[in-house]
């Protein structure tokens, strides 16, 4: 393959999931510790704040704010979680990559991640930046963006970044040995 190629491949294969390898478990527990916890019941809601961190199998999900919407169900004594919607300083970590931005929200009924406001996903030493970040935890897809529906809002850690509609990102290069040509 030429070597101005490459980098296309490469693009190809993080858009496609092909870089995320591990499947997660969204019907995993969730566990979480926050500086301050209030409880809505009549909203089906729970509002957590300061330091939010929230796991559940091999992810973690940081935050300043999080709210969790639960549906009226009890499961085992536990109301079933049905969303999270995260704001200020959100990072989203597995085993085999992690994600910053402003804001995310967690559909865990669809099982997908979408993150808004200067998102940046890493991976070993590659990474990408964009608006939004949209993250399939099923089939592990990640697709990133240049739009954000945040642009120019206020949240929780002062003005979001405007996106210039552009995806923006560098791979890193195997060392290869001088002789040897792809």
């Amino acid at each position: 393959m030429p070597r101005s190629r490459l980098p296309l491949v490469l693009l190809a294969l993080l858009a496609s999931g092909a870089v995320a390898q591990s499947r997660h478990n969204a019907r995993a527990p969730i566990d979480f510790s926050a500086a301050h916890i209030e409880l809505q019941d009549r909203a089906n809601r729970a509002v957590l704040s300061g330091a939010v961190v929230v796991r559940q199998a091999e992810m973690t999900l940081r935050a300043e704010r999080m709210t969790v919407a639960y549906t009226g169900r009890v499961l085992d004594g536990s109301p079933q979680v049905s969303r999270l919607d995260a704001a200020g300083g959100v990072t989203v970590t597995r085993p085999d990559q992690s994600a910053r931005g402003n804001y995310a929200v967690y559909d865990l009924n669809r099982r997908v991640i979408t993150m808004i406001g200067g998102v940046t996903l890493t991976q070993g030493g590659n990474n990408v930046k964009g608006g939004r970040l949209t993250i399939n935890l099923d089939s592990g897809r990640a697709v990133i963006d240049g739009a954000t529906a945040a642009r120019g809002g206020t949240g929780a850690t002062g003005t979001t970044s405007q996106s210039n509609g552009r995806v923006t990102g560098r791979f890193s290069v195997p060392d290869r040995a001088a002789g040897s040509r792809d």
